[in-house]
This record gives structure tokens, C-alpha cells and sequence, in this order.
């Protein structure tokens, strides 16, 4: 499983006209057939009044989330229909750049012009986004659907003429507001393609990237991608400063019901809250996904040279556990696919973290990846047992997110039954929660000399350094093999201390480690875990 991030280079836009940098995410597969094909031969005076039938100058329908979650409910006790749209050509079949060449119009923008500090954009059907959405504006009289035409778009001539209904489809939306500049709404949020959605913080371009549920992943009978058929997005009072949106989610094995309250800020933080009903019973269900993308770093690089340092969104895993414990696991690019489970009970938070805000850690002035951002999600209430998944998928470029965490329940999903889950996500710098531990600043490797040798070397710091008195022990276990030439010393370059080891593999393939400090027999640091792998 790899999803795609883009179509070439490192930051390019398949829709051109955003504040920051976008990806392809291949989540659909099926090319655009059906309803529209008709309608090719209506002519544009009659798809225009399908139009007006189907959204415009339509009075107000009652909305409330409890809609949304009765709506869910009864669409899983009905067979799965995959919503489509027959678009005449060349909408059946757009390439790229086609793709590109429609454009929103940004006078058109959802609020413009209303002083509310947030516009929506839209984003149009087609390429490789073929599932067309539902998208309703919510305000105090009630919901109003939106209709994808060229109110909203311009078609440009790669496309050439088309029927005034074009381009017939929504297939997400964007939203801007005065995060970076109090004068200037720039784009922070965007929901497009199955339940992706991806968000920044002020000042950082676009890296992480989330999901509303992942089922299956990375498990051998293939992934399911459930995805919003439907939004609703209300419209925000004056002197608001967050949006609340909802979504209804399907797919073959669930339905589900999501709100999300966003505020936008040098962090943005998203507040999620899900309903599921599933339609037939769920093994392996991911809640609250995160993926991202890791080329090559300092923690492993197994590529052919590059010029830059680093290549990646995230650099590793943080979790912190039931017990209170801080884990942290760099993430690598294997040669074979690998899953790693950290088993837990209520887990208290886990993400995915760009730790290095150093232009020299990555030496790349498209990509800029010291301005990806760090995704923290915390849990609301008692999640209870299961284990953060962690998959890390072989990628020989850097266009497709190949590292995926989520938080797998231990009991799969019942059919017939609801699930509830709450949890905040925080899109920014670093992790929102105060710690004076020691935590890890840069992990590195190379070899000891031998095949089978290979030195560690990983450094720590924390504003609890200066209290230690005296260096910290350290203790280093492995699966397999053997540690040795073991040392702790001052790093005045971080401000903390460097811990080097070496290991002998001793011949096998496969070895698990995990480092802590201590001071007077009392963890001061996260818990570093590595998996190596000789391939």
C-alpha cells in the first residue's frame, strides 16, 4: 500500500491557486462513469436548470449533528452504493494538467467579503479525486446544498468548450483565514479524496496528512478506504474563531458520523468526535490515522546518495502511554514492509513529530521540510486496550507517504452496534504538552566496522538537564546480539547529553532496542526504541 503525494518534484500542486503545497492521495481507483453521461445530451439549458433543481435559490432544510448520526445509522442498514458521476468527456477522463486548468474562482469564495476571518474554496471533480461529495452550508435557517459549476470555477483552455453545468463535482474544499497575517486569509485546511484531510499551523506548509478511519491497512486482503460522501459546513459567527464542520462517512464496511471543530492559530487544533455504525463486522480498524512520508534521514538511509541531509514530513513516532511513559520510535524506510504495535491501555497521546526546525537538517529550498508540521492527537475519555500500529511501507521516492500510525482497539467493530470515540488533534511546532524530561533530539547509525557491527548514536536534551547534577546512566536492551562500548557524555552542541553504543547483530535479521536514561534508578528521558532491520 503507498499512497501517492503528487504528481512530480517536491512540493507540486495537482490543483493549482492554494496558499501552500498540495498531494495527490490515490485513494480511488475507479474511473468517472454514470449519471452525467445523460446529461451530455441535455444541453446547457437543461443541465442549468438541473442546477437550479439541485441546489440554487433552494430554501433552508432543519440540520443538527443528530442528523447526521441518524443518517449514518440508516444508511448502515442499507447495502453499500458507491456514489459516481457519468461526466461527459473530457471530464471523464481528465489528465493533470487538465485537472489544473480548472480553477476556483477566489472572488467566489463561500463568506467572501463578510468579515468573518474564514472563506471556503472548492475544489472541483475529477483526475484522480472521481467521488463526487455533497457539500451544505449551514446557518441559522438551516442547510443549503452547493452546486459545482462556473459560479464557482473557471475551465481553461486545455479543456476547451463545455456545457454550462461543468464541471458537475465537488470533490472536497479548502478552507483560508489570517493565520500568517492579520490582513491576508491563507489557506490552513483541506478535506479531498476518501476521508483524507490535512492542516498546518502558522508559518508551516502542508506534510502530515490524517483520515477520518482506516480499515484493513497493510493487511494482505487489501485496504478499504472509507471516504465523506457529505459536509456540512456551518457558518461561524462574527468574532468566531473556530469552524465547526460535519461529515457522513461510508464505505463497504461502516457508516459513521463526524464533527470537527477547527481553530486555526500558530497551532491549529481540530477537535474530532465520531459516531460508527458498522455495516458487517471490522477486524482491523484504525482510529484517528495519521500518515506521512520518510524518504531518508539520519536514523536510517538506505537510498543512493542525495545531497540533502534528510528527506521527510515526520521523523518519528511519539507516544505517550497509559503509565505515563514518553516512547519514542524514529521511523525508517525499510526494504520490506514492517508493523510495529506498541501495546497500551488508554493511551494519553500519540503523533507523528518533524522534530529538526533546522534548514540545515534538510538543505531544500522547495520542499522546506523544517516547516512540515508535528500532528499530536490526544485522546478524549478512556479509549481502553489496544495498541498504537505503526507501518512502515518501502519507498523509493518521496512522493508517496509510506508511514501510517493510528490506534488499533483491541475488539474489532460489530455490526449492528455504535462506537463513539473523541479525541483533539494539534497541528503544529511540537508536541502541546510541558515536559522537563530529556527527550531525543537526532538519532544516527552507521557502521562499526564489520557486517555485522553497527554504531548508534543519539542525543538527548530537555530544560531538566541542568538539574541532573551528574550525567545520567544509561541502559540499553536488545532482542538479539549484543551491546557494547556503551558511553555517556555532554553535548554541549544540544545543550544535553549523547549517548553511543554499538551492536552486534550477530547474524540475524531483526533486532528490537530500546534506551533510557536514568538518574538515581528514576527514568529522566523518553524511552527510545529502534527497530533494525538488515534489509
Amino acid at each position: 500500500m503507498k499512497m501517492s503525494r503528487k504528481a512530480g518534484g517536491h512540493s507540486a500542486d495537482v490543483f493549482d491557486g492554494s496558499a501552500g503545497t498540495r498531494r495527490d492521495l490515490m485513494v480511488g481507483g475507479a474511473k468517472l462513469g454514470g449519471l452525467l453521461a445523460a446529461l451530455a445530451v441535455l444541453g446547457p439549458e437543461r443541465l442549468s436548470a438541473l442546477a437550479d433543481e439541485n441546489g440554487h435559490d433552494q430554501p433552508a432544510t432543519p440540520f443538527s449533528a443528530a442528523m447526521v448520526r441518524q443518517r449514518a445509522e440508516e444508511l448502515s442498514r442499507s447495502a453499500f452504493s458507491k456514489p459516481h458521476i457519468d461526466a461527459p468527456a473530457p471530464f471523464d477522463k481528465l489528465s493533470a494538467d487538465q485537472f489544473r486548468d480548472i480553477r476556483f474562482k477566489a472572488e467566489s469564495a463561500v463568506w467572501k467579503g463578510e468579515r468573518l476571518d474564514c472563506e471556503v474554496q472548492l475544489l472541483p471533480l475529477g483526475y484522480l479525486y472521481d467521488v463526487p461529495v455533497k457539500i451544505n452550508l449551514v446557518d441559522d435557517e438551516g442547510a443549503r446544498p452547493l452546486v459545482a459549476d462556473q459560479r464557482f470555477f473557471t475551465i481553461g483552455p486545455s479543456i476547451g468548450k463545455v456545457a454550462e453545468g461543468a464541471p458537475y463535482g465537488f470533490s472536497g474544499f479548502r478552507l483560508n483565514s489570517p493565520i500568517n497575517q492579520a490582513d491576508v486569509l491563507d489557506e490552513y485546511l483541506v478535506f479531498q479524496g476518501a476521508s483524507f484531510f490535512r492542516s498546518v499551523g502558522r508559518n508551516q506548509r502542508y506534510g502530515v496528512s490524517a483520515r477520518g478511519l482506516a480499515i484493513d491497512t497493510a493487511r494482505p486482503t487489501g485496504e478499504e478506504f472509507p471516504f465523506f460522501r457529505t459536509f456540512w459546513i456551518e457558518k461561524p459567527k462574527p468574532g468566531m474563531q473556530s469552524v465547526v464542520i460535519h461529515a457522513l462517512l461510508d464505505s463497504p464496511s461502516t457508516t459513521g458520523a463526524y464533527r470537527f471543530v477547527i481553530a486555526p492559530g500558530e497551532a491549529t487544533v481540530i477537535d474530532v468526535e465520531l459516531t460508527l455504525f458498522p455495516r458487517k463486522d471490522v477486524t482491523h480498524v484504525g482510529i484517528a490515522p495519521l500518515t506521512s512520508m520518510y524518504r531518508h534521514g539520519a536514523a536510517q538511509n538506505r537510498l543512493p546518495m542525495d545531497y540533502r541531509p534528510s528527506a521527510h514530513d515526520s521523523e518519528g513516532l511519539a507516544i505517550l502511554n497509559g503509565r505515563g511513559e514518553r516512547l519514542w520510535r524514529p521511523v525508517t524506510n525499510p526494504r520490506t514492509l514492517q508493523t510495529s504495535a506498541f501495546v497500551d491501555a488508554s493511551p494519553k497521546g500519540f503523533g507523528l513529530l518533524q522534530r529538526d526546525r533546522n534548514f540545515s537538517g534538510y538543505q531544500d529550498l522547495d520542499a522546506r521540510y523544517e516547516r512540515r508540521p508535528t500532528v499530536w492527537v490526544e485522546p478524549r475519555g478512556a479509549w481502553g486496550e489496544g495498541y498504537v500500529e505503526l507501518i512502515e511501507i518501502p519507498s523509493e521516492a518521496e512522493i508517496h507517504d509510506n508511514i501510517v500510525c493510528y490506534w488499533k482497539p483491541s475488539k474489532g467493530l460489530q455490526a449492528g452496534s455504535s462506537y463513539q470515540f473523541a479525541y483533539r488533534m494539534t497541528w503544529g511546532q511540537s508536541v502541546p504538552i510541558a515536559w522537563s524530561g530529556l527527550s531525543v533530539v537526532t538519532t544516527r547509525q552507521g557502521s562499526a566496522g564489520g557486517e555485522d557491527q553497527r554504531l548508534f548514536v543519539i542525543d538527548f536534551a530537555g530544560p531538566g538537564t541542568s538539574e541532573l547534577g551528574a550525567l545520567p546512566t544509561a541502559e540499553v536492551r536488545s532482542s538479539s546480539g549484543s551491546i557494547a562500548d556503551l558511553m555517556v557524555q555532554e553535548n554541549p552542541e544540544v545543550k544535553g547529553v549523547r549517548v553511543s553504543f554499538v551492536l552486534n547483530t550477530a547474524g540475524t535479521d531483526v533486532v528490537e532496542l530500546r534506551l533510557g536514561l536514568k538518574a538515581k534508578d528514576r527514568l529522566v528521558s523518553e524511552s527510545w526504541l529502534y527497530r533494525w532491520t538488515r534489509a
